[in-house]
Protein backbone atom coordinates (compact mmCIF):
# COMPACT_ATOMS: atom_id res chain seq x y z
CA UNK A 1 0.00 0.00 0.00
CA UNK A 2 1.89 3.03 -0.81
CA UNK A 3 1.92 6.36 0.85
CA UNK A 4 -0.52 9.53 0.58
CA UNK A 5 0.44 12.88 0.10
CA UNK A 6 -0.76 14.91 2.92
CA UNK A 7 0.32 18.70 2.32
CA UNK A 8 1.57 18.25 -0.99
CA UNK A 9 4.84 18.71 -0.18
CA UNK A 10 6.64 15.40 -0.96
CA UNK A 11 4.93 13.39 -3.87
CA UNK A 12 2.68 10.82 -3.74
CA UNK A 13 4.11 7.26 -3.27
CA UNK A 14 2.61 4.77 -5.67
CA UNK A 15 2.28 1.04 -5.05
CA UNK A 16 5.34 -1.11 -6.98
CA UNK A 17 3.96 -1.17 -10.44
CA UNK A 18 6.71 -4.72 -11.00
CA UNK A 19 6.11 -6.55 -7.75
CA UNK A 20 2.98 -8.56 -8.47
CA UNK A 21 5.81 -11.12 -10.41
CA UNK A 22 7.02 -12.31 -7.11
CA UNK A 23 3.10 -13.27 -6.55
CA UNK A 24 2.29 -15.06 -9.87
CA UNK A 25 5.89 -17.28 -9.86
CA UNK A 26 5.18 -18.06 -6.15
CA UNK A 27 5.20 -21.99 -6.10
CA UNK A 28 2.54 -21.89 -3.41
CA UNK A 29 0.24 -19.45 -5.04
CA UNK A 30 0.45 -21.58 -8.22
CA UNK A 31 -0.35 -24.76 -6.13
CA UNK A 32 -3.62 -22.92 -4.06
CA UNK A 33 -4.44 -21.40 -7.53
CA UNK A 34 -4.95 -25.55 -8.60
CA UNK A 35 -7.13 -26.48 -5.83
CA UNK A 36 -9.68 -23.53 -6.67
CA UNK A 37 -13.21 -25.55 -7.70
CA UNK A 38 -15.60 -23.53 -9.67
CA UNK A 39 -19.33 -24.42 -10.16
CA UNK A 40 -19.52 -25.89 -13.96
CA UNK A 41 -19.84 -23.67 -16.55
CA UNK A 42 -23.90 -22.06 -17.90
CA UNK A 43 -24.03 -24.31 -20.79
CA UNK A 44 -23.19 -27.97 -19.14
CA UNK A 45 -26.67 -27.22 -16.82
CA UNK A 46 -29.48 -29.30 -17.74
CA UNK A 47 -32.30 -26.33 -17.26
CA UNK A 48 -34.34 -28.04 -19.54
CA UNK A 49 -35.13 -30.72 -16.99
CA UNK A 50 -35.13 -28.80 -13.95
CA UNK A 51 -37.42 -25.59 -15.06
CA UNK A 52 -41.50 -25.21 -14.87
CA UNK A 53 -43.22 -22.82 -17.09
CA UNK A 54 -44.78 -19.42 -16.00
CA UNK A 55 -48.68 -19.52 -16.67
CA UNK A 56 -49.93 -16.63 -15.96
CA UNK A 57 -53.14 -16.15 -13.68
CA UNK A 58 -56.82 -15.17 -15.36
CA UNK A 59 -57.43 -13.40 -12.45
CA UNK A 60 -54.49 -10.83 -11.27
CA UNK A 61 -56.02 -8.84 -7.92
CA UNK A 62 -53.36 -6.91 -7.26
CA UNK A 63 -54.70 -3.43 -7.65
CA UNK A 64 -51.67 -1.30 -6.61
CA UNK A 65 -47.80 -2.04 -5.70
CA UNK A 66 -45.43 -0.68 -2.81
CA UNK A 67 -42.00 -0.66 -3.57
CA UNK A 68 -39.08 0.53 -1.06
CA UNK A 69 -35.79 1.51 -1.12
CA UNK A 70 -33.13 3.10 0.84
CA UNK A 71 -29.41 4.31 -0.01
CA UNK A 72 -26.90 6.33 1.75
CA UNK A 73 -23.28 8.10 1.15
CA UNK A 74 -20.55 9.29 3.63
CA UNK A 75 -20.00 12.45 4.29
CA UNK A 76 -16.32 13.57 5.16
CA UNK A 77 -16.57 16.39 8.10
CA UNK A 78 -13.12 18.09 8.14
CA UNK A 79 -10.95 17.98 4.83
CA UNK A 80 -7.85 17.90 7.30
CA UNK A 81 -9.34 15.10 8.90
CA UNK A 82 -10.46 12.43 6.16
CA UNK A 83 -11.23 9.49 8.76
CA UNK A 84 -13.75 11.50 10.55
CA UNK A 85 -17.14 10.45 9.07
CA UNK A 86 -20.62 10.87 9.22
CA UNK A 87 -22.98 8.86 6.95
CA UNK A 88 -26.49 10.42 5.33
CA UNK A 89 -29.15 7.66 4.81
CA UNK A 90 -32.47 8.40 2.70
CA UNK A 91 -35.40 5.93 2.73
CA UNK A 92 -38.54 6.00 0.35
CA UNK A 93 -41.88 4.26 -0.20
CA UNK A 94 -44.12 4.75 -3.11
CA UNK A 95 -47.38 3.64 -3.73
CA UNK A 96 -48.13 2.91 -7.84
CA UNK A 97 -51.47 1.67 -9.25
CA UNK A 98 -51.68 -0.45 -11.91
CA UNK A 99 -53.88 1.65 -13.84
CA UNK A 100 -51.28 3.97 -14.15
CA UNK A 101 -48.87 1.13 -15.05
CA UNK A 102 -51.07 0.54 -18.34
CA UNK A 103 -49.90 4.22 -19.48
CA UNK A 104 -46.62 3.66 -18.64
CA UNK A 105 -46.01 0.21 -20.20
CA UNK A 106 -42.57 -0.52 -21.81
CA UNK A 107 -41.18 2.84 -20.87
CA UNK A 108 -37.59 3.29 -21.77
CA UNK A 109 -36.78 6.33 -19.63
CA UNK A 110 -38.47 7.62 -16.65
CA UNK A 111 -39.44 11.42 -17.44
CA UNK A 112 -40.63 13.73 -14.89
CA UNK A 113 -44.13 13.14 -16.01
CA UNK A 114 -43.99 9.70 -15.20
CA UNK A 115 -43.28 10.98 -11.28
CA UNK A 116 -46.52 12.85 -11.22
CA UNK A 117 -48.34 9.77 -11.47
CA UNK A 118 -46.81 8.10 -8.28
CA UNK A 119 -48.04 9.11 -4.67
CA UNK A 120 -45.46 10.16 -2.73
CA UNK A 121 -46.20 7.98 0.54
CA UNK A 122 -42.74 9.73 2.26
CA UNK A 123 -39.08 9.96 2.75
CA UNK A 124 -37.08 8.96 5.63
CA UNK A 125 -33.95 10.63 6.63
CA UNK A 126 -31.11 9.97 9.15
CA UNK A 127 -27.72 11.36 9.83
CA UNK A 128 -25.62 9.13 11.55
CA UNK A 129 -22.18 9.24 13.03
CA UNK A 130 -19.84 6.53 11.65
CA UNK A 131 -15.95 7.48 12.76
CA UNK A 132 -14.05 9.57 15.04
CA UNK A 133 -17.41 11.48 15.86
CA UNK A 134 -19.85 11.51 19.03
CA UNK A 135 -22.82 13.12 20.24
CA UNK A 136 -22.18 15.77 22.81
CA UNK A 137 -24.25 14.12 25.08
CA UNK A 138 -23.18 10.65 24.29
CA UNK A 139 -19.28 9.50 25.58
CA UNK A 140 -19.07 7.04 23.40
CA UNK A 141 -19.00 6.85 19.70
CA UNK A 142 -21.49 3.55 20.06
CA UNK A 143 -23.14 5.07 22.36
CA UNK A 144 -24.24 7.62 19.87
CA UNK A 145 -25.05 5.61 16.95
CA UNK A 146 -27.50 3.61 19.17
CA UNK A 147 -29.35 6.77 20.15
CA UNK A 148 -29.39 8.15 16.75
CA UNK A 149 -30.93 5.10 15.42
CA UNK A 150 -33.05 4.79 18.30
CA UNK A 151 -34.24 8.15 18.05
CA UNK A 152 -34.91 7.70 13.95
CA UNK A 153 -36.99 4.98 14.74
CA UNK A 154 -39.09 7.42 17.55
CA UNK A 155 -39.79 10.53 15.29
CA UNK A 156 -39.95 8.67 11.93
CA UNK A 157 -44.16 8.00 11.28
CA UNK A 158 -44.37 8.10 7.54
CA UNK A 159 -47.38 10.55 7.93
CA UNK A 160 -49.12 8.14 10.31
CA UNK A 161 -50.48 8.65 14.20
CA UNK A 162 -47.63 5.98 15.24
CA UNK A 163 -44.44 5.57 14.84
CA UNK A 164 -41.42 3.48 13.70
CA UNK A 165 -40.67 1.90 17.14
CA UNK A 166 -44.00 1.94 18.14
CA UNK A 167 -44.38 -1.23 14.53
CA UNK A 168 -41.26 -2.89 15.95
CA UNK A 169 -42.67 -3.25 19.11
CA UNK A 170 -45.83 -4.58 17.29
CA UNK A 171 -43.50 -6.82 15.11
CA UNK A 172 -40.92 -8.11 17.66
CA UNK A 173 -43.43 -8.23 20.30
CA UNK A 174 -46.38 -10.26 17.99
CA UNK A 175 -49.21 -7.89 18.82
CA UNK A 176 -51.05 -8.65 15.59
CA UNK A 177 -51.78 -11.93 17.38
CA UNK A 178 -53.83 -10.09 19.77
CA UNK A 179 -55.19 -12.23 22.86
CA UNK A 180 -53.48 -15.10 20.91
CA UNK A 181 -50.01 -15.05 21.89
CA UNK A 182 -47.88 -17.17 24.18
CA UNK A 183 -45.33 -15.73 26.73
CA UNK A 184 -42.68 -16.56 24.62
CA UNK A 185 -44.42 -13.79 21.99
CA UNK A 186 -43.85 -10.91 25.24
CA UNK A 187 -40.23 -11.45 25.45
CA UNK A 188 -36.88 -11.19 23.13
CA UNK A 189 -34.04 -12.96 24.39
CA UNK A 190 -30.85 -10.29 23.50
CA UNK A 191 -27.67 -12.17 23.10
CA UNK A 192 -25.74 -9.46 23.89
CA UNK A 193 -26.25 -6.46 26.28
CA UNK A 194 -25.27 -3.07 24.70
CA UNK A 195 -24.57 -2.05 28.28
CA UNK A 196 -22.70 -4.95 29.83
CA UNK A 197 -18.81 -4.50 30.19
CA UNK A 198 -18.98 -7.94 29.61
CA UNK A 199 -21.58 -8.44 26.79
CA UNK A 200 -23.68 -10.94 29.06
CA UNK A 201 -26.84 -12.06 27.35
CA UNK A 202 -30.54 -10.26 29.10
CA UNK A 203 -33.88 -11.13 28.16
CA UNK A 204 -36.22 -8.23 27.62
CA UNK A 205 -39.93 -8.72 28.72
CA UNK A 206 -42.31 -6.47 27.19
CA UNK A 207 -44.33 -5.64 29.97
CA UNK A 208 -40.71 -4.14 31.50
CA UNK A 209 -40.75 -1.73 28.75
CA UNK A 210 -41.58 1.81 29.67
CA UNK A 211 -43.43 4.32 27.24
CA UNK A 212 -40.02 5.77 25.30
CA UNK A 213 -39.74 2.34 24.46
CA UNK A 214 -36.40 1.23 26.86
CA UNK A 215 -35.58 -1.54 29.38
CA UNK A 216 -34.02 -1.24 32.46
CA UNK A 217 -30.44 -2.46 32.34
CA UNK A 218 -29.95 -4.84 35.55
CA UNK A 219 -25.95 -4.37 35.13
CA UNK A 220 -25.70 -0.24 34.91
CA UNK A 221 -29.04 1.12 35.71
CA UNK A 222 -29.05 2.31 31.95
CA UNK A 223 -31.65 1.95 29.60
CA UNK A 224 -31.43 -0.02 26.94
CA UNK A 225 -33.51 0.78 23.55
CA UNK A 226 -35.90 -1.28 21.75
CA UNK A 227 -34.03 -0.88 18.69
CA UNK A 228 -30.97 -2.42 19.97
CA UNK A 229 -32.86 -5.62 19.08
CA UNK A 230 -30.84 -5.42 15.99
CA UNK A 231 -27.63 -5.74 17.88
CA UNK A 232 -25.30 -3.32 16.01
CA UNK A 233 -23.48 -2.58 18.50
CA UNK A 234 -21.79 -5.80 18.51
CA UNK A 235 -20.13 -4.00 15.35
CA UNK A 236 -19.35 -0.74 16.31
CA UNK A 237 -15.71 0.03 17.30
CA UNK A 238 -14.91 3.18 18.85
CA UNK A 239 -11.35 3.07 16.46
CA UNK A 240 -12.43 1.48 13.08
CA UNK A 241 -16.19 2.91 13.47
CA UNK A 242 -19.95 2.27 12.25
CA UNK A 243 -19.37 1.81 8.71
CA UNK A 244 -19.99 -1.92 8.99
CA UNK A 245 -23.24 -1.58 10.08
CA UNK A 246 -24.96 0.35 7.18
CA UNK A 247 -26.51 -2.58 4.69
CA UNK A 248 -27.64 -4.40 7.77
CA UNK A 249 -29.30 -1.07 9.09
CA UNK A 250 -30.52 0.06 5.56
CA UNK A 251 -32.19 -3.75 5.31
CA UNK A 252 -33.81 -3.23 8.28
CA UNK A 253 -35.32 -0.29 7.64
CA UNK A 254 -36.31 -1.06 4.58
CA UNK A 255 -38.23 -4.22 5.98
CA UNK A 256 -39.61 -2.22 9.20
CA UNK A 257 -41.28 0.41 6.48
CA UNK A 258 -42.95 -2.28 4.69
CA UNK A 259 -44.09 -3.95 7.91
CA UNK A 260 -45.38 -0.23 9.05
CA UNK A 261 -47.31 -0.13 5.88
CA UNK A 262 -49.05 -3.72 6.31
CA UNK A 263 -49.96 -2.66 9.81
CA UNK A 264 -51.45 0.58 9.43
CA UNK A 265 -53.36 -1.24 6.14
CA UNK A 266 -54.39 -3.85 8.91
CA UNK A 267 -55.73 -1.12 11.00
CA UNK A 268 -57.64 1.54 8.55
CA UNK A 269 -58.57 -1.47 5.12
CA UNK A 270 -57.20 -4.67 6.02
CA UNK A 271 -59.71 -5.88 3.10
CA UNK A 272 -57.40 -3.97 0.77
CA UNK A 273 -54.00 -5.91 1.78
CA UNK A 274 -54.36 -8.55 -0.27
CA UNK A 275 -54.90 -6.55 -3.65
CA UNK A 276 -51.48 -4.91 -2.94
CA UNK A 277 -48.34 -6.07 -4.22
CA UNK A 278 -44.88 -5.07 -1.74
CA UNK A 279 -41.88 -5.01 -3.29
CA UNK A 280 -38.27 -4.91 -1.92
CA UNK A 281 -34.88 -4.03 -3.18
CA UNK A 282 -33.15 -7.09 -2.32
CA UNK A 283 -33.78 -10.44 -0.90
CA UNK A 284 -36.08 -11.84 1.90
CA UNK A 285 -34.06 -12.04 4.71
CA UNK A 286 -31.91 -10.56 7.66
CA UNK A 287 -28.14 -10.97 7.77
CA UNK A 288 -24.89 -10.47 10.09
CA UNK A 289 -26.15 -9.30 13.44
CA UNK A 290 -29.60 -8.79 12.78
CA UNK A 291 -30.05 -11.92 11.38
CA UNK A 292 -32.15 -13.08 14.14
CA UNK A 293 -35.02 -10.80 12.86
CA UNK A 294 -35.81 -13.74 10.26
CA UNK A 295 -37.76 -15.16 13.21
CA UNK A 296 -40.23 -12.87 13.69
CA UNK A 297 -40.53 -11.71 10.15
CA UNK A 298 -41.70 -15.45 9.09
CA UNK A 299 -44.07 -15.78 12.23
CA UNK A 300 -45.72 -12.27 10.49
CA UNK A 301 -45.67 -13.70 6.89
CA UNK A 302 -47.51 -17.21 8.07
CA UNK A 303 -50.13 -14.98 9.75
CA UNK A 304 -50.63 -12.82 7.11
CA UNK A 305 -50.74 -15.63 4.56
CA UNK A 306 -52.87 -17.58 6.56
CA UNK A 307 -55.47 -13.97 7.76
CA UNK A 308 -54.89 -12.23 4.14
CA UNK A 309 -53.03 -13.63 1.51
CA UNK A 310 -50.12 -11.02 1.73
CA UNK A 311 -48.42 -10.93 -1.72
CA UNK A 312 -44.66 -9.84 -1.26
CA UNK A 313 -41.38 -10.20 -2.91
CA UNK A 314 -37.83 -9.05 -3.15
CA UNK A 315 -35.97 -8.84 -6.32
CA UNK A 316 -31.99 -8.52 -6.40
CA UNK A 317 -30.36 -6.43 -8.68
CA UNK A 318 -26.64 -7.64 -7.57
CA UNK A 319 -24.71 -10.78 -6.03
CA UNK A 320 -24.15 -14.62 -7.17
CA UNK A 321 -27.51 -15.21 -7.93
CA UNK A 322 -27.97 -12.24 -10.14
CA UNK A 323 -24.29 -13.33 -11.72
CA UNK A 324 -25.75 -17.10 -12.29
CA UNK A 325 -28.57 -15.61 -13.79
CA UNK A 326 -27.45 -13.52 -16.27
CA UNK A 327 -25.14 -16.37 -17.21
CA UNK A 328 -27.89 -18.73 -18.03
CA UNK A 329 -29.68 -16.27 -20.22
CA UNK A 330 -28.95 -17.59 -23.22
CA UNK A 331 -30.12 -20.98 -22.25
CA UNK A 332 -33.38 -20.44 -20.62
CA UNK A 333 -36.26 -20.28 -22.16
CA UNK A 334 -38.45 -17.47 -22.08
CA UNK A 335 -41.67 -17.54 -19.44
CA UNK A 336 -39.36 -20.49 -17.62
CA UNK A 337 -39.37 -20.61 -13.85
CA UNK A 338 -36.03 -22.18 -12.30
CA UNK A 339 -36.89 -22.78 -8.27
CA UNK A 340 -33.50 -22.66 -6.70
CA UNK A 341 -33.03 -25.89 -4.56
CA UNK A 342 -29.99 -26.57 -2.06
CA UNK A 343 -28.94 -28.94 -4.51
CA UNK A 344 -28.73 -26.37 -7.11
CA UNK A 345 -27.55 -23.75 -5.40
CA UNK A 346 -24.08 -25.73 -3.86
CA UNK A 347 -23.58 -27.39 -6.96
CA UNK A 348 -23.89 -24.25 -9.88
CA UNK A 349 -24.09 -21.35 -7.65
CA UNK A 350 -22.12 -21.36 -4.36
CA UNK A 351 -19.13 -23.10 -3.69
CA UNK A 352 -19.52 -25.71 -0.48
CA UNK A 353 -22.21 -28.39 0.10
CA UNK A 354 -24.18 -26.94 2.68
CA UNK A 355 -25.82 -28.06 5.65
CA UNK A 356 -26.93 -31.16 5.67
CA UNK A 357 -29.41 -30.54 8.16
CA UNK A 358 -30.90 -27.41 7.66
CA UNK A 359 -31.72 -25.44 4.44
CA UNK A 360 -29.63 -23.12 2.74
CA UNK A 361 -29.71 -19.60 4.53
CA UNK A 362 -31.94 -21.17 7.30
CA UNK A 363 -30.77 -18.77 9.79
CA UNK A 364 -31.56 -15.30 8.20
CA UNK A 365 -33.96 -15.80 5.17
CA UNK A 366 -37.78 -16.29 5.30
CA UNK A 367 -38.24 -16.91 1.75
CA UNK A 368 -36.75 -18.88 -1.44
CA UNK A 369 -35.10 -17.76 -4.71
CA UNK A 370 -36.50 -18.56 -7.97
CA UNK A 371 -34.68 -17.45 -11.21
CA UNK A 372 -37.59 -16.06 -13.92
CA UNK A 373 -37.15 -15.52 -17.56
CA UNK A 374 -39.93 -13.11 -18.52
CA UNK A 375 -41.63 -13.78 -21.88
CA UNK A 376 -39.90 -10.13 -22.91
CA UNK A 377 -36.58 -12.09 -22.08
CA UNK A 378 -36.09 -9.97 -19.43
CA UNK A 379 -34.07 -12.03 -16.20
CA UNK A 380 -35.42 -11.91 -12.57
CA UNK A 381 -34.10 -13.10 -9.28
CA UNK A 382 -37.41 -13.26 -6.81
CA UNK A 383 -37.03 -13.54 -3.46
CA UNK A 384 -40.75 -15.18 -2.65
CA UNK A 385 -41.78 -15.43 1.36
CA UNK A 386 -42.59 -18.85 2.15
CA UNK A 387 -44.43 -20.36 5.00
CA UNK A 388 -41.18 -22.80 5.62
CA UNK A 389 -37.68 -23.19 4.50
CA UNK A 390 -36.73 -26.41 2.93
CA UNK A 391 -34.18 -27.98 1.16
CA UNK A 392 -35.29 -29.02 -1.94
CA UNK A 393 -39.05 -26.73 -2.65
CA UNK A 394 -41.19 -26.66 -5.67
CA UNK A 395 -43.00 -24.97 -7.18
CA UNK A 396 -46.08 -25.50 -4.97
CA UNK A 397 -44.11 -23.84 -1.80
CA UNK A 398 -44.39 -20.77 -3.00
CA UNK A 399 -47.94 -18.36 -1.98
CA UNK A 400 -48.91 -16.30 -4.94
CA UNK A 401 -45.56 -17.66 -7.33
CA UNK A 402 -47.68 -16.85 -10.36
CA UNK A 403 -49.22 -13.37 -9.10
CA UNK A 404 -46.06 -12.11 -8.20
CA UNK A 405 -44.42 -13.11 -11.69
CA UNK A 406 -47.03 -11.82 -13.69
CA UNK A 407 -46.90 -8.53 -11.72
CA UNK A 408 -43.22 -8.98 -12.38
CA UNK A 409 -43.12 -9.46 -15.73
CA UNK A 410 -46.14 -6.59 -16.41
CA UNK A 411 -43.53 -4.04 -14.28
CA UNK A 412 -40.43 -4.28 -16.57
CA UNK A 413 -38.58 -1.24 -17.06
CA UNK A 414 -36.11 -0.87 -20.00
CA UNK A 415 -34.07 1.38 -18.57
CA UNK A 416 -31.80 -0.85 -17.01
CA UNK A 417 -30.97 -4.51 -16.86
CA UNK A 418 -34.01 -6.68 -14.95
CA UNK A 419 -35.43 -3.61 -13.63
CA UNK A 420 -38.95 -2.97 -12.42
CA UNK A 421 -40.21 0.33 -12.83
CA UNK A 422 -41.44 0.81 -9.69
CA UNK A 423 -38.29 0.23 -8.01
CA UNK A 424 -36.47 2.04 -10.19
CA UNK A 425 -38.54 5.31 -9.73
CA UNK A 426 -38.14 4.81 -5.62
CA UNK A 427 -34.51 4.67 -6.04
CA UNK A 428 -34.16 7.31 -8.51
CA UNK A 429 -36.05 9.98 -5.17
CA UNK A 430 -33.63 8.23 -2.55
CA UNK A 431 -30.43 6.86 -4.28
CA UNK A 432 -27.51 9.55 -3.03
CA UNK A 433 -25.34 9.72 -5.79
CA UNK A 434 -21.53 10.27 -5.59
CA UNK A 435 -21.82 13.75 -7.14
CA UNK A 436 -23.15 15.49 -6.53
CA UNK A 437 -24.87 14.24 -3.26
CA UNK A 438 -22.04 13.44 -1.66
CA UNK A 439 -20.22 16.60 -2.08
CA UNK A 440 -23.18 18.76 -1.02
CA UNK A 441 -23.50 16.49 1.65
CA UNK A 442 -20.39 16.65 2.41
CA UNK A 443 -20.53 20.27 2.75
CA UNK A 444 -23.64 20.54 4.94
CA UNK A 445 -21.29 17.69 7.42
CA UNK A 446 -18.99 20.56 7.72
CA UNK A 447 -20.39 23.72 8.01
CA UNK A 448 -23.03 22.51 10.56
CA UNK A 449 -20.23 20.96 13.10
CA UNK A 450 -18.48 23.25 12.58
Amino acid sequence: MGYPSKNNRRPFEAASKAAHHHIVNDPEVQRLMSRIHKPPRAEEIPLGTITVTFESPKDNQIEAIIAVDGGYTEAILEKDFPSRTMHFLQFGALLFKQEDLAKLNASAFIAPEDMAKLKNINRLKLALPTKNVRFQDENTLKGSVLKAIYEFFIRSTLAEDQSLIDTLAWFVFRRYKQNQRTEDDKRWNLATNPLSSFENSILLVEQNMDRNYTFPCPETGGRIYLTDVFRLHEVIDEDFGATGIMGYLVNVVEHLIIIHIIRQLLRYQPDTLKKVFFIKDGPTGFFGQTARMHEPMRDLINWLLDKHNIVLAGLEKSGAFVDHAQSIQQNLEPGKVLVLTDDYIYRYILPGPGDPHRPYASTSNYGHKVIFKARNGQMYVVSIPVRELKKQPTIDDFPNLQVILSNVEALHCDMYDSALFPVALVNKLVSLSAYPSQRILQKFASHSTS
